[in-house]
């Protein structure tokens, strides 16, 4: 079920959008859309440390995945005329992989690191004094015979990324600069997104298409890039010249993508959490069980934009399907739900 989801309506980012989105990134802030508290934040930090002539401050990025984390990374080395080296934190497991990457760096480069909540206990250990000295601590020996030599680095930007920043420990939080968190976009701002995209495609689109495949891009500008290219594919396929409305929205029905961003995975998981457990609460490992996946990914990739869209409601005692779940579904919730929804708190 992961692998089908991952391939149209999934916010993890697929091989097809690492290869096809390199060419519709935004290299600099007055082009990235969106983020306007993150962009402002941004841009006077950046001009302020250029004026200094000194690296940014090290910055923490958190949000559901797919929002533009790793982009705004890639921003901040463009905007600074930086290098940027990127890697994650499950690929740092031994020490001499983070003594390995500190000494690429260079004064000024920009570090990322995505999923930096799964960096291990020595490999965050051994970044502080990195990231807060710009000094590494080296050992050799053995026994009594250990010594520690400490290094001098160049200063330079850590950028950390992470869809759970509640799972990063304080000691790490507090040495970055400033956080901040990624939402989820509006109508408006996925519309300009998905506009812009299509004119660096070469597509011609009409605004009724864009605001159709926009609407239902879930908030998520990977999604709804990911969307305008099969858009694409299926208006060639159907020998179309342009995509109007009605192409836009007869491919995006092809795909089960309703006019909410929903598919069918994500109206199975409404189902079942209707029929099966009548609507709820239920424990987020029960409902994990019965749908087919891990409740890490039903957390980190199928609830983000179901609450927030208000189709599941999360309760002390577990999920909970909200009266619009079911009239999204077509069916009428039972007065019992109505009031234990009223009644739940979160």
């Amino acid at each position: 079920m992961g692998q089908d989801r991952g391939s149209v309506m999934s916010s993890i980012e697929t091989v097809s959008d690492r290869k096809s989105d390199q060419a519709l990134r935004p290299e600099t802030l007055e082009e990235y859309i969106g983020q306007s508290h993150l962009k402002k934040i941004l841009t006077m930090s950046i001009s302020a440390a250029r004026e200094r002539k000194d690296p940014l401050d090290h910055v923490l990025l958190y949000g559901p995945p797919g929002l533009g984390k790793t982009t705004i990374a890639r921003v901040i080395a463009h905007e600074m005329g930086a290098r940027i080296h990127m890697t994650s934190g499950p690929s740092l497991e031994r020490p001499r992989d983070i003594v390995g990457l500190v000494h690429q760096l260079e004064q000024g480069d920009v570090l990322f690191i995505d999923e930096i909540h799964r960096l291990n206990k020595i490999a965050e250990e051994l970044l502080y004094p990195a990231i807060e000295d710009f000094m590494i601590d080296l050992t050799s020996g053995k026994g009594h015979a250990t010594r520690t030599m400490r290094l001098p680095l160049p200063r330079f930007t850590l950028v950390g990324a992470t869809t759970k920043a509640g799972s990063i420990s304080k000691a790490l939080r507090d040495r970055f600069g400033f956080s901040c968190r990624l939402d989820f976009y509006d109508l408006a701002e996925l519309s300009d997104i998905v506009a812009r995209s299509a004119r660096l495609l070469e597509l011609e689109i009409s605004g009724e298409a864009v605001e159709a495949i926009a609407r239902r891009a879930r908030g998520t500008p990977r999604i709804a890039n990911r969307l305008v290219r099969l858009v694409r594919d299926y208006s060639q396929y159907k020998k179309e010249t342009s995509i109007t409305g009605a192409v836009a929205r007869e491919a995006l029905d092809s795909y089960q993508v309703d006019e909410s961003g929903l598919d069918g995975t994500d109206r199975k998981l409404l189902e079942i959490l209707i029929d099966n457990y009548d609507g709820g609460p239920v424990g987020i490992d029960t409902l994990a069980a019965t749908i087919g996946e891990d409740s890490e990914t039903l957390e980190d990739v199928y609830e983000p934009f179901l609450i927030q869209r208000g189709f599941i409601k999360r309760t002390q005692r577990g999920r909970m399907a909200t009266p619009l779940a079911y009239k999204h579904l077509g069916r009428t919730a039972p007065a019992s739900q109505l009031f234990l929804n009223l009644s739940e708190e979160d």
